[in-house]
């Protein structure tokens, strides 16, 4: 009986500090960093050039076989038009599908026609160097290009609390 306490205890110790760090992100307060990246078009670019004008900018990274990344980007497709008109929001969707998938990307946004725009992260290089584990994973990135909030995994409802957080965002001086 006494084992069972002492491993359930170190069960909730170890969900606590997994919660904490996911909370306490590096990636908070960083700049966007420079990586290389492809458009759908296949064209080379790089993250670097991610801007809206001091605008808020979401960074959304998902993949055609992630179930609830393609539920958060339809949901937000749904307010999205309402969103940009209330703060000038930009919402770039990086595809972290790997060289076997990636071919699926394009037709598979444009048989959902969302309204975002896309980056495909083939190698991975940006989702590394944001420290993204698992989809989807979105950023709040504010008009000068710093990482203001994070939130990893998508329920129902997810997009409400996302808003909140862009209202929140500050126009860039």
């Amino acid at each position: 009986m006494k084992l069972k306490s002492i491993i359930a205890s170190f069960i909730a110790a170890g969900c606590f500090f997994a919660f904490s760090a996911l909370a306490q992100s590096p990636a908070k307060g960083r700049s966007i960093p420079s990586v290389a990246v492809k458009t759908l078009q296949g064209e080379a670019t790089n993250t670097s050039s991610i801007s809206n004008d001091g605008k808020p900018i979401i960074i959304s990274f998902w993949a055609t076989w992630c179930k609830p990344c393609i539920e958060e980007l339809n949901n937000i497709a749904d307010v999205y038009p309402q969103w940009q008109k209330e703060t000038g929001v930009k919402l770039v969707a990086v595809s972290i599908d790997d060289a076997r998938t990636s071919q699926r990307v394009t037709p598979f946004v444009n048989g959902r026609k969302w309204p975002y725009e896309f980056l495909l992260d083939p190698n991975s290089d940006f989702k590394r160097s944001l420290n993204v584990n698992m989809p989807p994973h979105t950023f709040l990135v504010n008009g000068k290009g710093e990482i203001i909030w994070q939130h990893v995994g998508y329920v129902d409802g997810n997009e409400d609390e996302l808003f909140e957080q862009v209202k929140k965002v500050p126009a860039a001086q």
